[in-house]
């Protein structure tokens, strides 16, 4: 049983003792909501353009941080991919550097249709309200701003369970020393790389 501020209201666990002893006492009883189960799809971006899934990782606030992000074309196909260890940081400054490094690598590749997507909000709502920004990376994000106005450019948000790729590899850039790119995906993110071009699901409980 999960109590609330209200003593006289409780919600009901699967015990049928527990259910027997809130009927006896006459306690009222609400239900547990069912979870919900949505549907996380993938998708590739529109023919001519590239999409940069990223993601940051701390364990801590601070802690050992590092961030990633994967490239891939309007088939779904790989083109490369990146990990670096940050040192010590917070969660937000890992995600923010995750978008940076992204925007920062197309660029420097020629890919001036970008299509970034990762699974925080708030570093979507950064490219609105540049207060968010961490005053240690104001200076590159501002040059990142200069960049997307000479490209087209959108970011969105995909729930976690949609951005397993970047997940894992930021995940994996904790044990680096540095940075990395990858020309071939790394094993750790293949089976993930595969599922999303093939547009099969995965799935989130809310």
């Amino acid at each position: 049983m999960k109590e609330f501020s209200n003593p006289n209201i409780l919600t009901a666990g699967s015990s049928i003792t527990d259910f027997e002893i809130l009927k006896f006492f006459k306690i009222e009883i609400h239900q547990s909501r069912p979870a919900k189960i949505v549907e996380v799809l993938w998708s590739p971006p529109l023919n001519g353009w590239y999409k940069c899934n990223t993601d940051g990782t701390s364990m801590g606030n601070p802690g050992p941080a590092a961030c990633a992000g994967v490239f891939r074309n309007y088939k779904g196909e790989f083109l490369g991919c990146f990990a670096k260890n940050l040192g010590i940081a917070n969660a937000l400054f890992a995600e923010i550097m995750g978008v940076i490094i992204a925007i920062e690598c197309a660029f420097e590749k020629n890919w001036k249709q970008l299509w970034l997507e990762c699974d925080s909000k708030l570093v979507v709502l950064a490219f609105k309200s540049p207060h968010v920004i961490p005053w240690q990376l104001k200076n590159r994000w501002l040059n990142c701003i200069t960049k997307i106005k000479n490209m087209s450019f959108c970011i969105s948000h995909i729930y976690r369970e949609g951005n397993h790729c970047a997940d894992k590899l930021a995940s994996f850039g904790l044990a680096l020393n540095d940075y990395a790119w990858w020309n071939i995906s790394p094993i750790i993110i293949r089976e993930d790389l595969d599922r999303n071009r093939l547009g099969l699901p995965f799935f989130r409980i809310c």
